[in-house]
């Protein structure tokens, strides 16, 4: 007499925590695909990417209770039940990164080197349509003491030239940077000002923020102040900061260049 021996079956958990990781992946990834193409905004595709996000989550659900039923019933599906996880784990990977950004950071989307005189975005008819006719408030005031303590080095740049001569070196920067200028004012009128409006967005879904550069002549030298706000969201999870140091590293690169 023959004897079969029966194998268990794969764990249900396991195999619907792979399937749902999986469709999560392909979900976020036509959510970029269509933002890339232009056949759906940005918000739109934010929107999607959310939708895949919770589907990755009830993967990582199935798959813990995968490795529960696996445990006590001796079920096969350990390594469906691996990959899924690394796949969702893959794709939740950087909202906990930003989670992790909301709590270290304070609750803050303007960041400006000049905290007493936060460069104005521009109101213009041009400028309001380029940013889809936001308008840029006031820096609040408890925004301002946040960044002072946590980002003491945002400072005004200072350059040991005059303001012509500053001027192109700012629009190379910003040009090196990919920010797309939306307005920008030559130096000239009474106080000699100069002034440029840019949008940069962000890589994945292209969401916008919007930047406004002032250059002040002062006594031989030019003061460039920059101030960098998010459209959406009431947190930037450090970004208009980050945005800030990049440009004077660049600025400084120009300048060093010359």
């Amino acid at each position: 007499m023959r004897h079969f021996i029966t194998e268990e079956p794969d764990s249900h958990a396991a195999l619907w925590c792979r399937r749902l990781a999986l469709f999560a992946m392909a979900v976020a990834g036509i959510g970029i695909g269509l933002v890339k193409l232009n056949l759906i905004d940005s918000l739109s595709g934010l929107a999607v990417v959310s939708a895949a996000l919770f589907v990755a989550c009830i993967a990582g659900l199935f798959g813990l209770a995968a490795f529960v039923v696996i445990w006590r019933t001796g079920r096969r599906g350990i390594g469906v039940a691996l990959g899924g996880l690394v796949l969702a784990g893959a794709l939740l990977a950087f909202p906990a990164f930003l989670a992790f950004q909301a709590i270290r950071l304070p609750i803050q989307n303007d960041a400006s080197t000049d905290l007493a005189d936060p460069p104005a975005f521009s109101r213009s008819s041009v400028a309001l349509a380029a940013r889809g006719g936001h308008a840029n408030g006031e820096l609040p005031q408890v925004w301002r003491e946040a960044q002072r303590k946590i980002w003491p080095d945002l400072q005004p740049i200072m350059l040991d030239l005059d303001i012509a001569e500053a001027w192109p070196l700012v629009q190379a920067a910003v040009t090196n940077l990919r920010w797309r200028v939306v307005e920008r004012q030559a130096p000239g009128g009474r106080q000699g000002n100069a002034r440029l409006e840019a949008i940069d967005v962000s890589f994945l879904l292209g969401l916008p923020d919007d930047i406004t550069i002032r250059l002040r002549p002062a006594a031989g030298q030019t003061r460039v102040d920059i101030r960098s706000a998010s459209r959406y969201g009431r947190h930037d999870f450090g970004v208009n900061p980050k945005r800030i140091e990049k440009f004077a590293t660049e600025l400084q690169a120009q300048l060093d260049a010359r």
